[in-house]
């Protein structure tokens, strides 16, 4: 089994780990209603999608 010859330094172990971080994830605001939600994907509060509406979403009231 391969062992390595001399021990990683921190400067070498922190480059290689550059592009190991935690990113927020992308979110737009609907047009019709301004609720946040992830790009491409219709909007759970108003069912708008591209400026149509393609799912009903029922109200706090109709639950």
């Amino acid at each position: 089994m391969a062992v390595p010859f001399r021990r990683t330094s921190k400067t070498k172990k922190a480059m290689r780990r550059t592009h190991l971080k935690k990113e927020a994830p992308t979110m737009v605001k609907c047009s019709k209603c301004g609720a946040t939600l992830r790009p491409h994907r219709a909007c759970t509060k108003c069912g708008n999608y591209d400026g149509k509406q393609v799912i009903e979403v029922k109200s706090d009231d109709e639950k």
